[in-house]
């Protein structure tokens, strides 16, 4: 870890003090700080998950994937920072998402969903979950929304021409490029040993994690990145641990 990213990262922790937990975060408390850690992580390497695009700062060089705008063009430019498994996916285990809380009112009225349940401290540890959190093409992330993966066939969908970037969606279903495919399934995984019992992975879907695991293995970056999360976040991705034992360890 160079002396930027460790001096940044120092910094951080002074102004975010650690909490304990038993599985998975244990040190990060919102994701609006996550987002800060994530941005310094990413900078050795900074390419979003599902396209492969070079960003710089918060801007994404779109030529570099050769990555088609849809409607946005705004958001498309910009840098995102996306859940592999949507906030919506682990949120409905919560009561305060589905029902509100007597914290969640404004103006009189109650309000409840995501806004909700950050107010709670388990679901906004698990929202900011660093292993989670990849950067994305902003237009990317607003379109995949909280749709869950598959493998979509030959045939393109309508919406699912994105250029040189070869993701899809169709029918609430998205299918990540190829060589992200091992990430996310990686992600999958350890989010689901992590937070059992919040409905992360179906049965049905375990299978084809399990299958893009294989197909895709790990690579150097995500093990070194896996190992910077560690040193922030406090925990060991489990799911990575043998698959990475055969680089070479963290400088």
């Amino acid at each position: 870890m160079g002396p930027r990213l460790t001096s940044g990262l120092i910094s951080l922790f002074l102004i975010f003090p650690c909490i304990a937990q038993s599985a998975g975060n244990e040190r990060i408390r919102h994701f609006r700080q996550a987002k800060k850690f994530a941005h310094e992580i990413h900078k050795e390497n900074p390419y979003t998950l599902y396209c492969h695009c070079h960003y710089q700062d918060h801007k994404i060089d779109l030529n570099s994937c050769g990555y088609k705008i849809h409607k946005n063009a705004k958001r498309a430019f910009r840098l995102e920072w996306e859940h592999v498994v949507p906030a919506e996916a682990f949120g409905h285990s919560f009561p305060d998402w589905r029902g509100g809380a007597a914290s969640c009112r404004k103006n009189g009225k109650s309000f409840q969903g995501r806004k909700c349940a950050e107010n709670n401290t388990e679901f906004a540890r698990i929202e900011a979950d660093l292993y989670n959190i990849w950067p994305e093409v902003g237009e990317l992330n607003g379109l995949r929304s909280n749709h869950s993966m598959g493998e979509l066939g030959a045939e393109n969908s309508k919406n699912g021409d994105f250029g040189g970037c070869r993701a899809r969606i169709q029918d609430r279903k998205f299918e990540p490029m190829p060589p992200a495919k091992g990430r996310v399934a990686r992600v999958y995984l350890y989010m689901d040993q992590n937070y059992p019992g919040r409905g992360i992975i179906s049965e049905k879907n375990r299978k084809l994690f399990e299958t893009w695991d294989k197909l895709h293995p790990v690579d150097l970056w995500e093990c070194q990145r896996a190992k910077r999360i560690k040193k922030i976040q406090g925990n060991e991705n489990q799911i990575l641990k043998e698959r990475c034992s055969s680089f070479p360890p963290l400088s």
